[in-house]
């Protein structure tokens, strides 16, 4: 089928390659010149695992433009996968969306299909029906369905090519037997509804995971307060099928570019219709407040952090990308200069995002020894496979306090200790961290002698 895709971003690109990997004729449009040029040259913007050579190989099927009537004319579906950030009030802007029916409408001379796959507040389907039947082209009829997508960073290419489900809706058999026919084949089980349930399937899944989270790091401060292990909890609460073990890690809270997000877009729809979301607001709530756990547990041991050397491992929200939006550590990064601490950061992929936005204020390091060495304290944000390889007698041998605050859990607390290592983490027994609060000063007061 011809399939164009709006949108050459994180979604919009990872589509695309998935589609024209199973054989369709796919064009991305975007009016990002710089973007689609450098994807011309075989430039991924992006980084996202097994992305770019999914791209090269489909080279013969898959094109790039910026040219609205060499993408539109003659698409038989145009998916939509613009961005739509969020607003101060946590509502999310569509003029992106919106810009993008304009051109559609203007441009499609056959007969044809929309699929909205940006997260978009439940009515917009509806909404964009009527605005490009009104703004068409005369005997070209537009169909519109919405066609959430629930892919994850890191993993989403897996996440579209074996996805647990595609979600569709529609308003008529045709939109139905289209969308089918663009996914048949991935041979994938469908879910087939309305538009507006639709919409509310992608923010009701993508919420639920942010209450799982949030959950187990208010059970993980607990533990932490009882002498219970999170670790061991999650994973026996994790074996009930009712729970299931996924978004059960204890940490810093969640970030990216779509739990926030759609956390804060589902509760502002809510209260629009007179409904507060309690649980969505506790969330969220337990997530601010959780982002700051490192922090504090460095303040204790450490006291004011001014003139200290602060090393912080990974700036991505999550292994597997370069995405820093929503991300704990962008946060605690300007705590820490706000504090007046000297700040290192290392990460093996988001290092550019880290430069242009704090430029001089924070220095880069290529490696996780550069960003350690000398440290007062180590901050872990991201469990990259680098961090959970790093042989923990590296920190003893190069900080000069082994003060190691991990917000990810990402080693074992006795092996820590042995490695003499001042080591805490999120919800498990605390003994360690309070035994060494003593042993802190004094190491502090050798080391600064």
């Amino acid at each position: 089928m011809k399939i164009t895709i709006a949108g050459a971003g994180y979604v919009g690109l990872v589509t695309a390659a998935c589609l024209a990997d199973k054989g369709h004729d796919v064009i991305c449009v975007d009016v990002n010149e710089e973007k689609i040029q450098r994807l011309n040259e075989g430039i991924v913007p992006i980084y996202e695992p097994g992305l770019e050579p999914l791209i090269q190989r489909n080279s013969a099927r898959l094109r790039f433009t910026t040219n609205d009537v060499e993408a539109y004319r003659w698409a038989e579906v145009i998916m939509i996968a613009v961005g739509t950030p969020p607003l101060p009030d946590g509502s999310v802007k569509l003029d992106d969306v919106w810009e993008t029916l304009r051109r559609i409408a203007a441009s499609v001379e056959r007969d044809c299909l929309v699929a909205i796959k940006s997260t978009v507040p439940v009515g917009t389907g509806d909404e964009a029906a009527r605005f490009v039947a009104e703004n068409g082209r005369a005997g070209v009829r537009i169909d519109v369905v919405s066609n959430p997508e629930f892919l994850s960073q890191g993993t989403a290419v897996r996440d579209t090519l074996q996805a647990p489900r595609i979600v569709l809706g529609v308003e008529s058999e045709r939109a139905e037997r289209v969308m089918k026919d663009v996914y048949a084949p991935l041979a994938l089980p469908y879910v087939v509804t309305d538009r507006r349930s639709a919409e509310m399937i992608k923010y009701a899944a993508n919420v639920f995971l942010a209450l799982k989270i949030s959950y187990i790091n208010e059970i993980a401060n607990v533990c932490e307060l009882v002498g219970a292990d999170i670790q061991a909890v999650a994973e026996g609460i994790g074996m009930d099928p009712r729970i299931g073990r996924r978004f059960l890690r204890a940490g810093v809270g969640y970030g990216g570019s779509c739990l926030p997000k759609d956390a804060n877009a589902l509760y502002s729809l809510a209260a629009s219709h007179g409904y507060s979301l309690k649980t969505v607001w506790a969330a969220m709530d337990v997530n601010e407040k959780q982002k700051w756990k490192l922090f504090e547990k460095a303040r204790a041991h450490l006291g004011v952090l001014s003139d200290r050397t602060a090393a912080v491992l990974g700036a991505a929200f999550k292994p597997g990308t370069d995405d820093v939006r929503e991300s704990p550590a962008l946060a605690n990064i300007e705590r820490l200069i706000a504090e007046g601490a000297s700040v290192r950061v290392w990460d093996p992929a988001a290092l550019e995002h880290v430069a242009r936005r704090f430029g001089d204020a924070v220095v880069c390091c290529e490696t996780i020894e550069e960003a350690i060495r000398g440290a007062d304290v180590c901050f872990i944000f991201t469990e990259w496979p680098a961090v959970l390889q790093f042989g923990l007698h590296r920190y003893k041998a190069l900080m000069k306090t082994p003060l190691v605050v991990d917000g990810r859990n990402c080693y074992d607390p006795k092996a820590a200790e042995a490695a003499g290592l001042i080591y805490e983490s999120i919800g498990r027994p605390i003994r360690l961290g309070v035994q060494a609060k003593g042993e802190t000063a004094d190491i502090q007061r050798k080391a600064w002698q």
